[in-house]
């Protein structure tokens, strides 16, 4: 059955209220050669059993995945799911609403997200966590827009190797104003920021400054040096990051005084599932809590005494009426939220430090073998937490594609960073993999 919620004189009435002539105005932000103008070549519509049936014969036809063996992180990481999580997961306590406006009926949901936000400040040694964004990428971008609405400049320099697709979706959100942006590359030999660059790059207008550690490339920065740069400059600092796993063993941002940290919290937790859904972790000094984007979640008591959790320091409205709005993120990702909580509740520091240890050494111990080869080289002097960049004698792509006739991933193609990085790797290392993994990929890698 079709539906069309507004008619003719509708579309007419709103066009010319907007002041376009015709829906494809609404599109004009969209390239031309990535929009469809020809109607979809799509099959005819099939019953419910017919449609049952067609899905059933393509499952038959898998082969099984041939790859066993990968290295790719780049933002999404391979690493161990407890099976408790899926079971807890499950259970009919977090059945809740979408969003929880009535606390009546959502304080199991509330409670878990209150968790999840002081789980998060604890990690981050943070003073305030909201209920999460979309994903890393989304909470870079809404710390940017944060900064303009907590100070008077509007200038933000981004130093290092932040994410690419970070900055894209940064680019994208902050477009109205992308001459207040200033994107300053890592260091060329150790792939960190390069202070002296961004020392160039600032000017009296300028608010902050954003850096990822560890980095796309997998260093690690000097947060102090950073910190104390930041400070000296009159800049707020935003520090990023793309594995929460990380700071299970570094020192966490909030111990250099950072303004606001961010990143993605898929390893903490959450399986790799094609690019999402993830979880976007955001946390600030307290000072800037009314400043925040999205939702936080706070305990009191009611009238008799009891412990309660209500959504707090916003209100329905402001999730709806664009003007008044902090975030147009009208989500809180409560279902990954819910599992990076219950994973870090299950880990405890001790268990998070041993997952995080035991990655940075798997790391090194491949560095080290890999350091032993004529053909392969390790481009970037920084340290490293569990990711590095390797340097081989063909194109990256292609030493991926031979790889995955071998059934292995090698890592991840850096041809897309920059010029002259066509030949360089990106190779992730997981609490998952084993000294013989670590050994078929050292192998593999010194005979491409």
């Amino acid at each position: 059955m079709r539906y069309f919620p507004n008619t003719e004189s509708d579309v007419r009435e709103m066009l010319a209220a907007i002041g376009i002539p015709s829906t494809d105005g609404l599109f004009q932000d969209i390239p031309a050669a990535a929009r469809i103008v020809d109607r979809l070549r799509l099959p005819e519509a099939m019953s419910e059993l017919e449609l049952l049936r067609a899905v059933e014969e393509l499952g038959a036809r898998n082969a099984g995945a041939r790859v066993q063996r990968s290295f790719v992180g780049a933002g999404s990481y391979d690493r161990y799911v407890p099976a408790a999580i899926d079971t807890l997961l499950s259970r009919s306590e977090f059945y809740t609403a979408y969003t929880p406006y009535q606390p009546e009926i959502s304080q199991g949901t509330l409670q878990a997200i209150f968790e999840y936000q002081s789980m998060v400040c604890g990690l981050l040694e943070m003073d305030i966590a909201n209920a999460s964004m979309y994903d890393g990428a989304s909470a870079l971008a809404e710390s940017i827009l944060m900064i303009r609405r907590i100070s008077r400049k509007k200038r933000v320099v981004i130093a290092g190797a932040v994410h690419p697709d970070y900055l894209r979706v940064v680019n994208t959100y902050c477009e109205p104003f992308a001459q207040d942006l200033a994107t300053v590359p890592p260091h060329a030999a150790s792939g960190q920021v390069d202070l002296e660059a961004v020392r160039r790059a600032c000017d009296p207008d300028t608010a902050a400054l954003v850096v990822q550690s560890p980095s796309f490339l997998g260093t690690v920065e000097d947060l102090e040096a950073i910190s104390e740069f930041a400070r000296a400059q009159g800049l707020l600092l935003v520090v990023a990051f793309t594995d929460a796993v990380a700071y299970g063993l570094l020192k966490p941002p909030g111990r250099y005084g950072v303004d606001i940290a961010v990143g993605e919290g898929q390893a903490l937790g959450i399986p790799l599932a094609f690019g999402g859904p993830y979880l976007g972790l955001f946390s600030a000094r307290e000072q800037y809590v009314r400043a925040m984007p999205g939702r936080l979640i706070g305990r009191t008591t009611d009238a008799r005494g009891e412990e309660g959790y209500v959504l707090t320091l916003s209100t329905r409205e402001q999730h709806i009426r664009r003007e008044r709005a902090t975030s147009n993120i009208c989500t809180n990702q409560g279902l990954c939220a819910l599992a990076s909580a219950i994973y870090l509740a299950l880990m405890g520091p001790q268990g998070l430090k041993r997952v995080a240890t035991a990655s940075h050494l798997l790391a090194e111990r491949l560095k080290a073998l890999l350091d032993r080869s004529s053909r392969v080289k390790l481009p970037l002097t920084g340290p490293t937490f569990s990711e590095f960049v390797v340097e081989l004698p063909i194109e990256a792509e292609a030493a991926v594609a031979k790889g995955l006739s071998a059934g292995l991933v090698p890592g991840f193609a850096l041809g897309g960073f920059g010029e002259g990085w066509k030949n360089r790797l990106l190779v992730s290392v997981t609490e998952k993999h084993t000294l013989a993994d670590l050994d078929a990929l050292a192998t593999f890698l010194q005979s491409v």
